[in-house]
C-alpha cells in the first residue's frame, strides 16, 4: 500500500505543477498581449475595457485551476488510484 501511496503523491504533485504553469503562463501571456497591443487601442477608455476583460479572464482561471486543484485534493486517492490502476493494467496487457 505504501508504493501505491507514493505513486498517487507523484502523480498529484506532477498534476499541481502543470496546473500552477499553466495558471503562471496564462498570466505571463495575458500580461505581454496587454502591453505589445497597449498603443493599438484607440482611447484610454478602451485601454480600461481591455483591462477590465484581461483582469476578468485571469480571475475566472485562476479560480478554476484552483478550484480544480481543490477537488483533486479531495479525491486524491480515488482518481489516481483509478489512474494506477488502468496504466497498471494496460502495461500488462501490452507485454
Amino acid at each position: 500500500m505504501s508504493q501505491l501511496n507514493e505513486r498517487i503523491q507523484s502523480m498529484h504533485r506532477r498534476d499541481v505543477r502543470v496546473a500552477w504553469a499553466f495558471v503562471i503562463g496564462l498570466w505571463f501571456a495575458i500580461i505581454f498581449v496587454a502591453l505589445a497591443t497597449w498603443n493599438l487601442a484607440p482611447t484610454g477608455a478602451a485601454r480600461t475595457i481591455l483591462l477590465i476583460g484581461g483582469a476578468i479572464v485571469l480571475l475566472f482561471n485562476t479560480g478554476a485551476i484552483l478550484a480544480m486543484l481543490r477537488h483533486y485534493r479531495e479525491d486524491r486517492d480515488f482518481m489516481y488510484g483509478l489512474d494506477i490502476k488502468f496504466l497498471d493494467e494496460a502495461r500488462k496487457a501490452r507485454g
